[in-house]
């Protein structure tokens, strides 16, 4: 992921490629909480989006670098929106993990030109594609919370970032 040099709004840029480290994160983080209590296909799925997600993190981190930035640091922990405690929590979590990721790749979208906007676009989709596999249903307009009414119980968009 890199911003084209020279475009107008390297500062939103950079503030939302932040954001969406920061949510990558704080998504690492959830992965390692929940997969602990799934098995079988869903465990295999929630290693697949783990790695995703470090993979994301990983290039986020280098798009920041390139925009002149220092990339945000991960915190040592991460408070959930609820407790894990069973697979329904687990997948629970996922989905409004990835509600959340495709939230700040929407961000990036709208704050980036060129390769970036591109690659935040297949992050977002690839967000809203979990998102509907961990939860059975999609939104409308995923990543637009203003446009997308959140599903049931998932009204708190994710793990937030904030630590404990």
């Amino acid at each position: 992921m890199t911003q084209e040099a020279g475009s107008d709004g390297t500062e939103e840029t950079l503030r939302a490629a932040q954001a969406a480290l920061a949510a990558e994160h704080a998504a690492v983080y959830g992965y390692g909480a929940l997969g602990g209590r799934l098995e079988g296909g869903r465990r295999s799925d929630a290693t697949a989006a783990f790695d995703a997600h470090r993979a994301r993190r990983d290039a986020l981190a280098r798009t920041v670098r390139d925009l002149g930035g220092t990339p945000v640091a991960a915190h040592a922990a991460y408070s959930l929106p609820f407790a894990v405690r069973d697979p329904a929590t687990a997948t629970r979590l996922a989905a409004v993990l990835e509600d959340r990721m495709a939230g700040v790749y929407a961000d990036l979208v709208r704050a980036s030109v060129g390769p970036l906007r591109k690659d935040a676009a297949g992050a977002l989709r690839e967000a809203a594609v979990r998102a509907v596999r961990w939860r059975g249903t999609g939104v409308a307009f995923p990543g637009l919370v203003e446009k997308a009414a959140p599903p049931d119980d998932t009204a708190e968009a994710g793990a937030t970032g904030t630590t404990h």
